[in-house]
């Protein structure tokens, strides 16, 4: 029996280039990691000011702006007001902002037409 185990080879993978494409097939299907910006901000607001889209601001302390951007940068947008001054507003101080028909849709949704209060009476 001795002389059997001694005659048997042993068979072994070669390491150096098994590591070699264990790294490569592990950086390849590493996650990439997502870019600091992706511009999204910058395409809303381009496509509300081209639109003249009419928009309400809500800033952090709860005052509600209606008027349209008229432009942005880095820091702060401008809100082109009707009868009232233009205000350039921090960007800081925006809680939320939302286009003003958005707002007329929900109200419509929430109260029923009379016409059809009157059929359900």
């Amino acid at each position: 029996m001795r002389n059997e185990l001694q005659n048997r080879k042993l068979i072994r993978p070669q390491l150096r280039n098994d590591k070699s494409r264990d790294t490569n097939s592990r950086s390849s299907r590493k996650k990439q990691v997502p870019p600091e910006r992706t511009n999204a901000e910058n395409f809303y607001y381009l496509k509300q000011m081209n639109n003249k889209t009419p928009m309400n601001v809500v800033l952090v302390d709860g005052e509600v702006l209606d008027g349209n951007i008229e432009w942005y940068d880095k820091l702060c947008i401008k809100v082109n007001r009707e009868k009232e001054p233009n205000l350039l507003v921090m960007k800081s101080s925006i809680k939320y902002m939302y286009k003003k028909n958005m707002e007329d849709e929900d109200k419509n949704q929430k109260t029923p037409d009379k016409r059809k209060q009157k059929k359900l009476d």
